[in-house]
């Protein structure tokens, strides 16, 4: 198979954008290296899933380049062996009772069929996965269409040119969870000596476990052969209008005779009443003022949180140029983020971010997408007073991202560098195309507060300034308008990179990892090295992680260590702890580790993976969701004038009980 590359640049109009061309045996497959706009119904386009029940099978531990010396994906995977049935999406490693399966180091395949319409002829059919873990190739019929990087992030491909109008179609995945030093996150191999023979396993240093698999949704859909690839917006507020700055670019092969596309747009309220019609003269940039503007507001801090509208952009085509329509929704909230020195301000306010770190995971389905577990999770949120996470440590779905929009949860959203070193230019430029696809899918979202740019490096190693200067200058290229932090793990003395952050967040777990059960020593330990920081970088601080390992139904008193009472005092001595930064001005928020317990690669120091959630990892409380509640309830009265909800307490006297 001969596979060439090439950038297709022969004929190009402003704000059209850039393909990467693959061609195969004659026939050319375009690679967005555009817009990523997630699949939306219109009158212009249709989506179909490819959810469902795949065929999958492993590739041989001994040789797993069999498939492609095979050419598994030129015929059914069933024809290739025996398949088992494998939801999408989900993690494969637990839907089965098989050790292997679970454990599987290299490739895996995976296969369905699917039917294009006859109607689709007119349009451009793209297929779209949400996110692939770690690396992915994909075929149609046999055409090698589109291969990805980076587990946690969306990729697609035009496959005009290869589907089977009005007949059965096939498309094959190969699925690659192997990481390595170059890869985001890295990986290392090791050998095991077994009855058997020597056997290379997979080692990492970041505390999840491994999932792989197709997590996110697969999307079938169509555009006009000229459309809507991408739109930015950056909101404003003027008094009390609201302003709305908009680009559209656009895909597809334009006549060189053509005068070119343009665009109107239309903004709607939350109910879908227009608020401004036909705005742009037909431009593909633009300015609108919203009179009156609802502000999107974070929760807890306004009334009605997370007010979206919606931009309604119409693309058009004169009528010399076929006459083409594109209509694509875009939903957008109106709000502002400044920061200084001591403070982040939303709309003007300084915002006290409480919540937590999470992981995208649960029970059986691993990473993989669940409605049921989104809103479930943004319920228990809401209920505990939160007000804010981080996507420790990797971009979650965007159906996810999507709630926290809708809910008005603040999100610091992180890339998936975890305890990077070994810096390398390699590393670096996968470093780089990892925030600029983060960015590129969530650069609209006003959920969106901050870029994360690693958790954990090693930002004490020789490299690490220069590393992460450039990663930070990179960001601030494509987005200057959020500020940038990152998870830091060493120490004050050690740490080279804080200098390129705009706030300072720092992962210290004070009587677990450090002394562990001396709980008097908490207090005194993150007031000084919090100061220590500001002192160091006069930036805003926030603890972005500490917290105790517990064993939900474990009872020891006095307080020990993996006892649901210890998990409460060690938070309770935080909380004496945070109380007083507060008061120095510069301390901008506090967040737990974990809000749920989730798995890990298998260890002694862990029972059954990672027991520091406040909730267990089937979602319900223990002593410490209701102490944190408590807490989070009491800041919304103090900052944000909130009455707390009735059944915080339960009725012990009169006295007691209000």
């Amino acid at each position: 198979m001969n596979l060439f590359c090439r950038m297709w640049s022969s004929f190009m109009l402003p704000a059209c954008i850039y393909f990467i061309i693959i061609t195969i045996n004659g026939i050319q497959c375009r690679i967005s290296a555009g817009g990523i706009l997630y699949p939306k119904e219109s009158e212009s386009r249709d989506v179909r899933t490819l959810d469902g029940i795949w065929n999958f099978r492993l590739s041989p531990e001994n040789d797993h380049l069999t498939g492609f010396r095979e050419r598994w994906f030129q015929k059914d995977l069933s024809q290739t062996g025996e398949v088992i049935p494998m939801p999408v999406p989900a993690s494969y490693n637990d839907i089965t009772q098989d050790k292997n399966i679970r454990d599987h180091l290299g490739l895996v395949w995976y296969d369905r069929t699917f039917f294009v319409p006859e109607v689709w002829r007119q349009n451009l059919v793209w297929l779209r996965f949400g996110s692939v873990h770690y690396t992915a190739q994909v075929w149609v019929n046999g055409h090698l269409i589109m291969s990805h990087e980076i587990g946690h992030l969306p990729f697609q491909a035009d496959i005009t040119a290869v589907v089977k109008f009005g007949a059965k179609n096939r498309v094959t995945v190969a699925v690659d969870n192997t990481l390595h030093q170059t890869s985001v996150p890295q990986g290392y191999f090791t050998e095991l000596h077994t009855h058997n023979g020597t056997k290379v396993v997979q080692t990492y240093t970041f505390d999840f476990f491994n999932y792989a698999g197709i997590h996110r949704p697969v999307h079938l859909y169509t555009t006009p052969s000229v459309y809507i690839d991408d739109i930015s917006v950056h909101t404003d507020v003027r008094g009390d209008t609201g302003i709305i700055k908009y680009n559209v670019t656009y895909g597809g092969r334009l006549r060189a005779s053509s005068q070119g596309p343009s665009c109107y747009v239309d903004l709607l309220d939350r109910d879908g009443n227009y608020i401004i019609r036909d705005a742009g003269s037909g431009r593909l940039q633009g300015e609108l003022e919203v009179p009156v503007a609802r502000l999107w507001w974070p929760y807890l801090m306004d009334p009605e949180p997370g007010y979206m509208y919606t931009l309604q952009v119409t693309g058009l085509l004169p009528i010399e140029q076929w006459g083409i329509e594109d209509t694509y929704r875009l939903p957008v909230g109106i709000r502002t983020v400044e920061w200084s020195n001591s403070s982040i301000l939303i709309n003007g306010r300084p915002i006290y971010m409480r919540g937590f770190g999470q992981e995208e995971e649960c029970e059986l389905r691993g990473k993989g997408l669940d409605y049921t577990l989104i809103v479930k999770d943004h319920n228990l949120i809401k209920w505990v007073g939160a007000n804010s996470y981080r996507t420790s440590h990797y971009p979650y779905a965007e159906e996810i991202m999507d709630f926290a929009d809708k809910e008005g949860i603040i999100i610091i959203d992180e890339c998936p560098s975890v305890d990077t070193e070994n810096f390398s230019p390699a590393l670096l430029e996968k470093h780089k195309d990892s925030l600029s696809e983060l960015i590129r899918r969530d650069k609209n979202r006003p959920s969106v507060i901050f870029w994360s740019l690693a958790n954990e490096a090693r930002t004490h190693l020789n490299g690490a300034d220069a590393y992460f200067r450039a990663v930070s200058e990179h960001v601030r290229r494509l987005d200057p308008k959020r500020p940038i932090t990152m998870a830091l793990a060493r120490g004050v003395g050690e740490d080279r990179t804080g200098q390129y952050l705009d706030m300072i967040g720092f992962n210290r777990y004070n009587s677990w990892y450090v002394h562990a059960g001396r709980t008097e020593i908490i207090r005194n330990n993150v007031v000084a090295e919090t100061s220590a920081w500001h002192q160091k970088y006069n930036k805003p601080i926030m603890l972005m992680e500490y917290g105790a390992d517990t064993l939900a139904g474990l009872h020891l008193y006095p307080d020990y260590v993996w006892s649901e009472e210890f998990q409460v005092e060690m938070m309770s001595k935080h909380f004496e702890a945070f109380d007083i930064l507060r008061q120095q001005g510069f301390f901008v928020g506090e967040m737990i580790w974990n809000f749920a317990d989730f798995k890990t690669a298998q260890s002694t120091t862990r029972v059954g993976g990672n027991k520091k959630g406040i909730f267990t990892r089937n979602r319900q409380p223990k002593n410490s969701a209701h102490y944190l509640r408590k807490r989070y309830w009491a800041l919304a009265e103090e900052l944000d004038n909130v009455i707390p909800p009735k059944n915080m307490d339960h009725y012990i006297t009169s006295k007691t009980h209000h």
